[in-house]
């Protein structure tokens, strides 16, 4: 088994306590994927302001993506 395949996916529970730093992240891309995933599920802009205001600022810089629809 493979380190990757031994990854976990991220919850969005836990996504959410690592990007409010409730919970350490494995390493630092999870924290990238963890913000990456509420930004994909649109969880990000139903919680509290901050969240979607480092959101917004993480798509800016160019760390995280919108998600496009088709």
């Amino acid at each position: 088994m493979t380190k990757k395949d031994n990854k976990a996916k991220l919850s969005i529970y836990r996504a959410t306590m690592i990007a409010e730093g409730v919970e350490q992240p494995d390493n630092d891309e999870q924290y990238i994927e963890a913000w990456q995933l509420l930004i994909d599920t649109g969880t990000v802009w139903k919680l509290q302001g901050w969240f979607g205001r480092t959101a917004t600022n993480l798509i800016a810089e160019g760390i995280c993506t919108m998600k496009t629809t088709d």
